[in-house]
């Protein structure tokens, strides 16, 4: 994935320009940090799994000089690196990385790094974005040995998100936002190429939710459904009207969608079925209409229930809310990667759509303002997209190098509280 292409290598050429020295600090860890990934590739761990690669981590952290702290559930970490001098009270510019990997296959057969564990891979990026956040921890480690850093900075290695809602939450229950004044992260996005990122101001995921309705009643023979409750008529309106009577009592620009994805009743044709279950997912682009979903649905399944006089429960799962990038964040991310990479032969920023996936991340946003940027991974001579979540998913490795460069030009250059 690696084949130097002249329009990537615009954007990552190694010439001189102001505070080209960064560029080289960078360049200096970027064998390292390949080599890691593609350690990690190999040995894919999921959600709170993470042991090995929380290992790995935290090895390579203390031999940078630094002190890595485990979360309590033993996988993932913190790690701060404060200036000497540094006022009591100073509020730090966290980076993320999410360590974890996915419960699939992985298919690709050109890739020596290809996963060894069957069912599992990094088939998000997750090896991508912990690479990135690794090598920002050993630039800004000599940075601050230099006297060169002048803000604190924590680094967060989270387990878990790609399990519901995220272990984002392990994160804030360890103090990992206490003192955090502004948060960024990446995400791999193979429709971009590398040496670009994709900026949005606002939503850029969406909630996401699981929803599982249970109806119950006496049941009875098929021959007299009016002496009886009939859930197979009443699982199916439900499943029919809900989805848009659902979106007619919420505000259209708030983009909510309730979806279903399985629908259980019944053992025999002449029989009415004592239980029925109606599970799917509801999704939306906008916080005020995640806040306000599970109350509207409890109201409306009770009118279409009650109908039918059928017995009915919800089990609403919070999921995740959306990510929701702040303008200043945003304005930063901007200005860091156009000073690094822009050199008047193409964009290195694009503006990106709001994606109907989830991602916890949003949780870190209730805590302080921030923004998540899509990384390019996509190298210029792919015609098509591997895509996330794909078993063939991979990407150009040089995009780890843009990632730890605009983390640590925001760390020591373009970065605010």
């Amino acid at each position: 994935m690696n084949d130097p292409q002249p329009a990537a290598q615009a954007a990552l050429a190694t010439d001189v320009r102001p505070a080209a020295d960064l560029r080289a600090r960078v360049r200096a860890h970027e064998a390292e940090l390949i080599a890691f990934r593609r350690d990690l590739h190999r040995h894919p761990e999921l959600g709170r799994q993470e042991f090995r690669t929380t290992r790995l981590l935290r090895e390579r952290l203390l031999a940078a000089g630094l002190q890595p702290t485990v979360l309590p559930g033993g996988t993932g970490l913190l790690v701060d690196i404060v200036p000497a001098g540094t006022r009591p009270g100073t509020e730090l510019l966290a980076f993320r990385a999410d360590i974890d990997a996915l419960p699939i296959d992985d298919t690709k057969t050109d890739a020596p790094y290809r996963s060894t564990l069957p069912g599992r891979a990094h088939a998000c990026g997750h090896d991508v974005h912990t690479s990135v956040v690794l090598g920002t921890a050993l630039v800004l480690a000599r940075a601050r040995a230099a006297g060169e850093l002048k803000q604190p900075v924590r680094l967060i290695f989270q387990p878990a998100e790609e399990v519901m809602p995220g272990g984002a939450l392990d994160v804030i229950k360890a103090g990992g936002m206490e003192g955090v004044g502004r948060i960024f992260a990446v995400h791999c996005d193979p429709k971009v190429q590398v040496g670009r990122v994709g900026l949005r101001v606002g939503a850029i995921t969406s909630a996401c939710d699981r929803v599982l309705l249970t109806l119950d009643g006496p049941g009875g023979h098929t021959a007299r459904p009016h002496l009886t409750t009939d859930l197979v008529t009443a699982v199916a309106k439900l499943a029919a009207d809900l989805p848009s009577a659902f979106s007619r009592r919420m505000d259209p620009r708030w983009g909510v969608s309730l979806v279903w994805g399985r629908i259980a009743a019944g053992s025999a044709p002449n029989v009415i079925p004592l239980h029925a279950e109606l599970e799917g997912t509801v999704r939306c682009l906008e916080l005020a209409g995640w806040r306000e979903a599970p109350e509207v649905m409890d109201e409306l399944v009770a009118r279409i229930a009650e109908t039918y006089r059928a017995k009915w429960t919800i089990d609403y799962h919070r999921g995740v809310p959306p990510v929701v990038n702040e303008q200043a964040s945003i304005a930063q991310l901007e200005a860091a990667m156009t000073a690094r990479f822009a050199d008047g032969r193409g964009p290195v920023v694009e503006d990106t759509e709001q994606s109907l996936g989830g991602e916890d991340f949003s949780w870190y946003l209730e805590h302080a303002p921030g923004a998540l940027a899509r990384l390019g991974v996509r190298a210029p001579h792919e015609k098509g997209v591997r895509d996330l979540h794909q078993g063939d998913f991979d990407v150009d490795e040089r995009a780890i190098a843009v990632g730890v460069e605009l983390f640590s030009s925001l760390a020591l250059e373009h970065g605010r509280i």
